[in-house]
């Protein structure tokens, strides 16, 4: 059959469903040449539309019309056709005007009242559809579904005194219609009429028999009215009927427990694992309870087992694993978390997820390494998130490893070109790797792409001072300090770099004096601080000055920096002796500048 043939025999089954069709006896056939179409429907006026919907309301006994004409009769069934048929196609307009033309011809049909009704409904005209509705009722009493739509527009308008009544009538006036005891309950229910709601049930039980949900909503009411022993002895009820059903032992465990009946929910979950031994369920409602109890490592042992369930699915134990984070870092509570991620990665070895949150986990407990190493797990698995790139890129940089920098960003960025902080971390890398050419480009590409980001703008202003200094190309690299410091003022890096990149030039001293003097203020125990200040005030000829700042940076750091920057600064004090020493101690040390040796050999200063 085709679909077009189906649906016609849809249209005709609708038709004569309608009580007022089958009126009077059909004529005989006409002989084929004689058939006739039906006029073209004319459309309806706004005011014939609203004398048609006020007609309605009047009773429909006294408008009734026994002796409906076969013209009128094919009329009216030929507009409902039409009118349903723009019903199922969402065109309320058209299905109401074809639907209201043919209750013109035939105001007393059920049907034709009943879809002029459910027309309203969806359009939100909710008046009119509770008079057609309250019509197609009265018409046909005995039809259920007219009960159910008018229930429905009643419950639309926030009207459950209504639609309790109309609810109480369908199951009194409709035979075998006691099923709707449920919507009565639950209607109730929703109106907060908890002991209207119980005797509904009550009343089903009765007519059905003992009913699984009917135990769950019973619950349901008698813990919202504070009867907990009521609501447990449903619960036991329902182990009884359904003694092979583990899920209402887990459901009258949890029932214990979240209500302080420890020892009864221990019992109960206990009852459960001797019917399913590695039910994760019953193990994380004991776990729970332990952890009222204050039993840490017996909480500990049940949730460790619940994770080794592969039934226990990934998102719930990463919910469980999330909440730990929000906990950490805890010494009490560390190695557990790792333990439980160490779990899960190896029970669900190919969810991303599992490696991702382990990885989150390691990072907030302080194992980076580890911590990158899951992550990397999680891309092999599923690279198409940019958070857990951004990870690995931060622990590279944190870890100082610069190659591993430059291949992941590398990496990234051929899935998130538009990411403006890889290109910021790849041009870091290239600028730790003495490849300032390279970092340039990708610093610059990734500033354009952070201009509606101004902390971040900064800071790749920050950097592009620090690589164009290394490229001696001076004008650009104060311009871009210039541009951080515009953002923020007491941004550390460009302060503390520019005042010392300024000093080492000899230029703009005063100006490099009142950056670093405002950072030391700010910072005061920092020797790298301290050591730029310094170097100012030596640039400046401030000995006395300089010595004071570089002592107090010595008193926390051992760097040969600082310590050849001392010998400088008292060998122009005529220390010449001590300075020596300080300039042997820097070459010890590693990392002095390359003029130590002439310094030391000569025992002069060379700058």
């Amino acid at each position: 059959m085709s679909r077009l043939r189906a649906f016609s025999l849809l249209l005709l089954g609708l038709l004569l469903a309608g009580p007022g069709y089958a009126q009077q006896a059909a004529p005989p056939p006409t002989p084929a040449k004689e058939i006739t179409k039906p006029a073209k429907p004319r459309k309806l006026t706004r005011k014939e539309r609203k004398e048609l919907a006020r007609r309605a309301a009047v009773d429909a006994a006294a408008r009734q019309r026994p002796n409906l004409s076969e013209k009128d009769r094919e009329m009216s069934e030929a507009y409902f056709v039409d009118g349903v048929r723009f019903l199922l196609l969402e065109d309320y307009n058209k299905a109401l005007e074809r639907l209201l033309k043919a209750y013109a011809l035939n105001p007393t049909n059920a049907a034709v009242n009943y879809k002029i009704a459910e027309t309203n409904l969806l359009s939100g005209n909710l008046k009119d559809a509770t008079n057609f509705a309250q019509v197609a009722v009265k018409l046909d009493p005995q039809n259920a579904y007219y009960y159910l739509l008018l229930a429905q527009i009643y419950a639309s308008q926030k009207q459950y005194d209504e639609a309790a009544q109309v609810y109480t009538t369908l199951i009194k006036a409709v035979p075998n219609s006691n099923y709707y005891l449920f919507n009565l309950a639950d209607l109730y229910m929703a109106q907060g009429k908890l002991n209207e709601a119980l005797a509904a049930f009550e009343q089903a039980e009765q007519k059905f028999g003992p009913l699984d949900e009917v135990s769950f909503k019973k619950q349901q009411i008698y813990l919202k009215q504070n009867n907990l022993d009521k609501a447990l002895q449903e619960g036991e009820a329902l182990i009884t009927a359904n003694p092979d059903e583990v899920r209402y032992v887990l459901a009258q465990a949890q029932l214990y427990a979240t209500n302080n009946r420890l020892p009864d929910a221990i019992r109960v979950a206990e009852k459960a694992l001797k019917q399913d031994p590695d039910n994760p369920r019953a193990r994380m409602i004991l776990a729970d309870v332990y952890r009222q109890q204050s039993n840490a490592p017996e909480s500990e042992r049940q949730l460790k087992l619940a994770f080794e369930s592969t039934t226990l699915d990934i998102d719930n134990k990463v919910r469980i694993l999330v909440d730990y984070i929000k906990q950490l870092p805890n010494p009490a509570l560390n190695q557990t978390a790792q333990d439980l991620a160490a779990i899960t990665t190896r029970v669900h070895p190919k969810e991303a997820k599992a490696f991702s949150i382990a990885g989150d986990i390691q990072t907030v407990t302080g194992n980076r390494a580890a911590a990158r190493a899951n992550y990397l797990q999680a891309i092999r698995l599923d690279n198409s998130r940019y958070q857990i790139w951004q990870q690995v890129v931060l622990i590279d940089a944190e870890l100082n490893q610069v190659d591993s920098l430059l291949t992941h960003t590398g990496q990234a960025l051929e899935l998130f070109p538009n990411q403006a902080p890889l290109w910021f971390y790849n041009g870091v890398g290239y600028q730790l790797k003495k490849q300032p050419g390279k970092a340039i480009k990708s610093l610059e590409y990734g500033r354009k792409l952070a201009t509606d980001n101004p902390e971040l703008l900064a800071q790749f202003d920050t950097q592009l001072g620090d690589t164009y200094h290394e490229l001696k190309d001076f004008a650009k690299s104060d311009a871009a300090y210039e541009a951080a410091l515009t953002f923020d003022a007491n941004n550390a890096q460009a302060l503390n770099n520019y005042s010392y990149y300024l000093s080492l030039r000899g230029e703009k001293l005063d100006k490099a004096k009142e950056m670093a003097g405002k950072l030391v203020k700010q910072n005061p125990d920092n020797d790298t601080y301290l050591d730029t200040y310094g170097w100012v005030l030596y640039r400046l000829k401030d000995y006395a000055g300089a010595r004071q700042q570089f002592e107090k940076a010595l008193k926390t750091t051992t760097d040969a920096t600082v310590v050849e920057h001392y010998g400088d600064v008292l060998f122009q004090l005529g220390e010449a002796d001590k300075a020596l020493a300080e300039w042997q101690r820097a070459k010890k040390l590693g990392g002095a500048s390359s003029l130590i040796d002439r310094k030391i050999k000569d025992k002069k200063l060379y700058e």
